[in-house]
Parts: C-alpha cells; structure tokens; sequence
C-alpha cells in the first residue's frame, strides 16, 4: 500500500543495524519507539513471566516486522524482548515517522490490523497444535517450520537445519520440559528420521518427519 512518494520518505527516514548473537534489539518493559523490520538473519522473541521464567513467543525471519504490537497498543510498552540469535541486520523507523506515513496513507493502518489478525490466528492454530502432539510430534513439526528459513540441501540430498537456538530455548518454544526434548531427540536419532550433531540436524527423508507429525494427530 506504499506509494512512491511514501517509499522514497521511508527510505530516508530507516537507519540499519546490525546486530550479533545475543544482542537485545528491545528490552520487554520498555517503551516502544518506532518499528524494526528484519532484513536478514533470525530474532527470537521472548518473554519473562511474573517468576522470572523466560519463554519464546515466536521467531521472526527476514522480511517481517518486530514491535509493531507495542507500537498500536495502547500503553506503548513491549510486552516481549527480541534478541538476536544470529547475525542479523534490522532497519528501524521512528513513531513519529511510520506515524506521518500512516497520517498519508491510512491504509496502511489497515494492512498492519490485518497482520495483527492473521499472527493471533497462527498462534492460536500453532498453541492448538502442538497442545495435542506428543513431545517427539512436536520436535518433528518445529523441525518442519524450521526448515523453511534454516534448511539447506547438501549434495547428497539430505536436508540440513542450522538450529537458530539453544536445546532448552527450543523446548521452551514447543512448550515441553528439556528433558522430555532429549528423550525425543534421542528417539528421532536413533529411528534414523533426524541426526542432531550440536545445533546441526540432518534429516535424510522428509517423508519419515512428516509421518512423526501425522502420526502423532
């Protein structure tokens, strides 16, 4: 819905980042300032709950927005924090300047309800699902959606994941205790359907993880 009037004010006004492994790119508790959009590389999102447990909402992947729930709510602040768990460049636009973008062209205002829809939608369907997966159907799905940013072909044709984050935080991400995580990962491991060596996992067949999904419905 931009214009070329409306690309060009934003292209001026965007400044780049570019952050390591590790690095905050906003703070959970703080003020929303503007809006990140990934351009490259990986972000979890995370939040910290009233105990000081710490679970991921949600990975972002290039070419979506970071912020924006902070941005339209009503209070301003981030509900979240988003680090970086790769090396990832973001461009950041400030309030005053999506604001002026938005005061131009309010549709799109509506473009980002519809975003904001459509996100509660998939976290819903995602919660659902994997609530009725067992543990090892859960590891297989995360692996699936994974492989859409993080997956790559060797030469053999197997399919290589690049894991975006640790054991714990996965597990954290498909709602289930570390330990159960082992237990199937071990199991997928030792049934041939998916190698994990560190962060790296090799799966030969994509047929025997999507049956680990099936199966488990």
């Amino acid at each position: 819905s931009l214009g070329k009037t409306d690309i060009v004010t934003l292209n001026q006004a965007k400044t780049m980042n570019t952050y390591n492994p590790g690095q905050l790119i906003f703070l959970q508790g703080n003020q929303c300032m503007g809006l990140y959009s990934v351009y490259s590389g990986t972000v979890v999102v995370r939040r910290v709950d009233v105990h000081g447990n710490a679970v991921i909402v949600r990975l972002v992947e290039a070419g979506q927005t970071l912020g924006y729930r902070a941005f339209f709510s009503s209070n301003s602040f981030y509900t979240a924090s988003a680090e970086a768990t790769t090396r990832t460049q973001v461009c950041f636009l400030s309030r005053t300047n999506v604001d002026n973008l938005i005061r131009n062209n309010p549709s799109i205002a509506l473009n980002f309800l519809r975003r904001l829809a459509n996100d509660l939608n998939s976290a819903e369907s995602s919660r659902l699902r994997f609530a009725t997966l067992p543990v090892t159907g859960r590891v297989a799905q995360i692996l699936l959606l994974l492989k859409r940013h993080h997956g790559t072909v060797d030469q053999n044709g197997n399919i290589i994941i690049d894991l975006p984050m640790a054991r714990r935080d996965l597990a954290n991400t498909i709602d289930a205790r570390p330990e159960s995580v082992s237990r199937a990962v071990t199991s997928l491991h030792e049934r041939g359907v998916a190698t994990f060596t560190k962060r790296r996992v090799t799966i030969t067949d994509l047929d025997d993880l999507i049956d680990e999904v099936e199966t488990g419905s």
